[in-house]
């Protein structure tokens, strides 16, 4: 991945992000708060070798009492070590209860050895360092072999009694909470990363284009409609402000696909699933086109779930069906709306062979017959994967617009209802991504929508 997409990730998942942040500093405030007050003392032990007088002796005897120092260490948790400290302070604890409060170390290339106890009083943490400290010199003196004057070769020396600590060395709340907020950032930030690689739904233009190499014809961006908006759109199906931009884009690219070959002025709109605004979609569609002059005939090909009548607020009661069962012309059942250029043919009666008769010659003749009346015929078609009504209708007209939801429909959905085209030799003339966020600060939908002109 690229720097932008980490970013882009981040944008996405930044909620989930920073709860997992606040969620861990809360933990590791949790932890410091009910964590019990620690305090440690330290004391120090020389451990010295009698040598001779010349500079060779007393190198000898230096590296001699370096390397007892690592035997002295591990004697000074032992029980021989232990168990007087025990008795001397009587304490209630075994010799490997003991041990576990001790830390004991030398520093690199010394003969000094470090006693360090821990314990939630700070008196008594200073107590343990230099009882043990004391009982390590009195053991070190009696493990030590004899010299041949008879004194002992090796001889320990206290150096640093222990004094009782002022403050606790345990918990440490601001590198608690440090560490809590760190820990938030990698799992917050590995959470995103995992999500983004688990989903599997079509967000961007980027995911299209993975998918297909057909043209992504616009990019809808998501838009929260005003009340003088949604007036507009509930009366006659306007396009809201904010977003007659994109349409108009579309408008524009519609305008281009099909160059090159025999055009045709026919086309299908659907979707891969059922809500994602193919309805909405091919009704704000037609609507630019006509405002831009031309003659849009915008047919409601969905006769399982017919919308655009209902959409669009007018009688859909008789329509597509009825003309292709010969129940009704067409010349009477298109009904013509305002500004002037754009009609209408409403989906009729819901018949019980939906598929066949989209597929019959009556089908045929009425595309033929709009074809040469109108600059574009829209077909509202049902979704690809429940059905097949749109793969018949594209495989008759110019070809299929795919509208996609940002965040809803699935790659392999997609990928699928392409697929399906193209098994039928349909040609698939772009996509529209649908309900994409608005991420952009100068994106149109900062500006005030005014009111628009119904349909």
């Amino acid at each position: 991945m690229e720097l932008q997409q980490y970013l882009q990730i981040v944008r996405r998942y930044w909620r989930s992000t920073l709860a997992t942040v606040f969620l861990c500093i809360a933990l590791a405030a949790g932890f410091t708060v009910l964590q019990s007050p620690t305090y440690t003392a330290t004391s120090s032990v020389f451990i010295s070798v009698e040598s001779g007088g010349t500079a060779g002796e007393l190198s000898q005897g230096a590296t001699y009492a370096e390397r007892q120092v690592g035997s002295f260490i591990s004697v000074a948790t032992s029980a021989m070590v232990l168990q007087p400290v025990i008795d001397e302070l009587v304490l209630d604890l075994s010799v490997k209860e003991l041990a576990e409060k001790l830390s004991v170390s030398s520093p690199s290339a010394t003969s000094i050895i470090k006693v360090s106890a821990d314990d939630e009083s700070a008196q008594r943490s200073a107590d343990l360092a230099n009882a043990v400290a004391a009982s390590l010199q009195r053991s070190t003196e009696e493990l030590a072999p004899p010299g041949p004057d008879g004194n002992r070769l090796v001889s320990a020396t206290i150096i640093d009694q222990a004094v009782v600590p002022e403050s606790p060395s345990a918990p440490l709340p601001g590198m608690n909470l440090a560490l809590g907020g760190l820990l938030g950032l990698l799992l917050g930030f590995g959470q995103a990363v995992l999500r983004t690689v688990l989903d599997t739904r079509v967000r961007t233009t980027e995911d299209v284009a993975d998918l297909t190499d057909a043209p992504v014809l616009a990019a809808i961006e998501h838009h929260e409609p005003s009340h003088v908006a949604n007036r507009a759109a509930t009366a006659g199906g306007g396009v809201q402000w904010a977003s007659a931009e994109a349409y108009r884009k579309l408008r524009t690219s519609i305008g281009f696909v099909g160059l090159g070959g025999e055009r045709r002025s026919s086309m299908v709109i659907t979707s891969s699933v059922d809500s994602e605004g193919k309805t909405e979609t091919a009704t704000n569609l037609a609507r630019v086109l006509a405002l831009a002059g031309e003659r849009v005939l915008l047919i409601d090909a969905d006769l399982r779930r017919p919308a655009v009548g209902e959409r669009l607020r007018i009688d859909s009661e008789l329509g597509l069906s009825d003309v292709l069962t010969g129940r009704g012309s067409l010349h009477d059942l298109i009904i013509a709306m305002p500004p002037g250029h754009l009609s209408v043919l409403p989906a009729g009666t819901v018949p019980p062979n939906p598929s066949e008769l989209l597929g019959s010659e009556a089908m045929q003749h009425l595309l033929a017959t709009v074809e040469r009346q109108y600059d574009y015929v829209l077909l509202d078609a049902p979704p690809l994967l429940p059905v097949t009504d749109a793969v018949i209708l594209a495989a008759q007209t110019g070809g299929a617009v795919v509208v996609s939801r940002s965040g809803s429909v699935r790659r392999q959905q997609l990928a699928t209802a392409l697929s399906a085209l193209e098994s039928a030799d349909a040609t698939l003339l772009g996509v529209v991504l649908n309900d994409v966020p608005s991420l952009r600060a100068d994106s149109y939908g900062y500006y005030t929508p005014t009111k628009v002109q119904p349909v």
